[in-house]
């Protein structure tokens, strides 16, 4: 068992308390994306995964649009507490979007028509480790990050925002920067009632 490893993955936390600063460089943040979009794995190595890394005026952008696109359905009396949990997202120093790549999907339905229900779900689970391989990095870089869920209800202004293809389906968005304030104690359900051994 890798200490280092496991050391990683216990460090990755839920951060909602960031900064405009950055404890890297952007050319490592790039490198992280681009080098966690290369190496997490992906059902019959379809490699459909796809993210857009967002630093700057771009990262403010994103959340502007997502305020704006709340405050047309929240109501009025509600979105002060809105308002201020899509600030604290702009807050940070950028952001990276997950997408998958639903051309490639589609094509795999066809071409291997036994599993064709199966490849959205596996789909989704190559997202999923994808977003956990770069939010673990970040976390060892010293950048706190969370994992945030406003598609669909921006998917469409986000596309035409950045040029995105209409066949990349939006799976989440990934708010990171310097932690301000770090995660608090994390509680434990019996681990014994969650893993079953069998010999």
């Amino acid at each position: 068992m890798s200490n280092n490893f496991f050391e990683a993955v216990k460090g990755r936390r839920s951060i909602y308390a960031i900064s405009k600063e950055s404890t890297i460089a952007d050319a490592q943040i790039i490198e992280i994306v681009e080098q966690a979009v290369l190496h997490s794995p992906t059902s019959f190595n379809s490699q459909s995964s796809r993210a857009v890394v967002l630093l700057g005026e771009q990262h403010d952008k994103l959340w502007n649009i997502t305020t704006e696109t709340l405050r047309k359905i929240v109501p009025a009396e509600q979105f002060e507490g809105t308002a201020q949990k899509l600030a604290s997202f702009k807050a940070g120093y950028g952001s990276i979007l997950f997408f998958e790549d639903q051309a490639v999907v589609k094509n795999l339905q066809e071409n291997f028509a036994l599993y064709a229900e199966n490849f959205p779900v596996w789909s989704n689970q190559s997202s999923g480790i994808l977003q956990f391989v770069v939010w673990t990095a970040l976390s060892e870089a010293g950048l706190g990050a969370s994992l945030q869920h406003y598609n669909p209800l921006i998917d469409d202004e986000v596309k035409e925002a950045w040029g995105i293809p209409q066949e990349w389906k939006l799976i989440a968005q990934m708010p990171f920067g310097k932690t301000v304030t770090p995660a608090g104690e994390k509680q434990f359900q019996p681990v014994e009632d969650r893993v079953k051994v069998f010999k």
